[in-house]
């Protein structure tokens, strides 16, 4: 009888306290958002190539935002008696023909080169995907049109392209970049209209549609979301030959003028200095190398993840 009574005293503070919950079902989201993180993690460590490029890229915007953070020098004084000292503890990449140290040029010249990469991405991103979104939603005459005028900015060579229209605009690190980001609207139109169409034609939309959305809803709820991956990714990518154009339309002297550290403006002014002096090219271009380098890694890293996902 005591036995029975324990039981029935168990099964009513059982009944009042409700059924026992596991560890998981206790966490929630709190739990899901430990598994994601921990994913994440193992997904890096696991890459010690995506690893580094991630520090790089790290470093690379830290510099551009406070270079403070990196060197106290300035980048536009130097002493005339240090020109030309080689790399050592006290100048990391030596100093130039003004002995200015070429360290702290390249630290803050991040800064102008980040800027104009940003500005280049953001319009090719825009203009590129709005494009396509529009031809691949729309269809019909609309993307035919939208489509040749693609095919015609695809024909152009990006970097020719890019000459004429900083010749049209004026020199400078703002119109530099516009006329990178213009260059670069074929490539995110055709990505973002491929992507919407392979959207259009899901179950989930043609349901959306069966029961009486709005086209503006369907767009907004299902096709820009699940289409905006790869968009992503190529801005990702994007961002690495951003960077090398407009370090090139600058090597050319169409960035900000002297004595504005840009990347590509370092190099230019070293390469009269080669056959004594290499590390004024040689290392400003080991940075811009790395950190185009970096951004394709991670973008590689993006798409493989994406693609597995889907």
């Amino acid at each position: 009888m005591s036995q029975s009574l324990a039981d029935s005293t168990a099964d009513a503070a059982g009944t009042a306290l409700g059924p026992a919950r596991p560890p998981e079902a206790r966490s929630g989201p709190e739990q899901k958002r430990h598994v994601d993180l921990r994913r994440l993690l193992r997904f890096v460590l696991h890459r010690p190539g995506l690893l580094l490029s991630v520090v790089i890229v790290v470093l690379v915007v830290l510099a551009s935002f406070s270079p403070g953070l990196f060197t106290s020098q300035d980048p536009l004084k130097g002493l005339p008696t240090e020109n030309f000292r080689g790399p050592s503890g006290s100048h990391w990449f030596g100093t130039d023909e003004l002995g200015r140290d070429v360290f702290s040029r390249v630290v803050h010249g991040a800064q102008l080169s980040l800027k104009a990469t940003l500005i280049a991405v953001l319009v090719a991103f825009v203009v590129g995907g709005l494009l396509g979104v529009v031809a691949g939603f729309v269809g019909r005459w609309v993307d035919d049109v939208l489509m040749r005028f693609v095919d015609v900015l695809l024909s152009i060579p990006a970097l020719f392209m890019s000459l004429a229209i900083v010749t049209a605009l004026g020199y400078g690190t703002v119109k530099v970049a516009v006329a990178v980001g213009i260059a670069s609207v074929a490539s995110f139109a055709r990505v973002a209209r491929s992507e919407v169409l392979r959207v259009r034609q899901a179950v989930f939309v043609e349901a959306s549609r069966a029961s009486g959305a709005r086209w503006y809803s369907v767009l907004g709820r299902h096709v820009l979301p699940n289409a905006a991956g790869p968009v992503i990714v190529l801005a990702t990518l994007d961002f690495g030959s951003s960077i090398l154009a407009v370090s090139a339309l600058s090597f050319l002297g169409y960035g900000a003028p002297p004595p504005a550290p840009e990347w590509g403006t370092l190099i230019s002014d070293g390469r009269n200095y080669l056959a004594n002096a290499w590390w004024l090219t040689t290392l400003p271009g080991l940075a811009i190398a790395a950190t185009v380098l970096a951004t394709n890694r991670i973008a590689r890293a993006l798409d493989g993840e994406w693609s597995r996902q889907r």
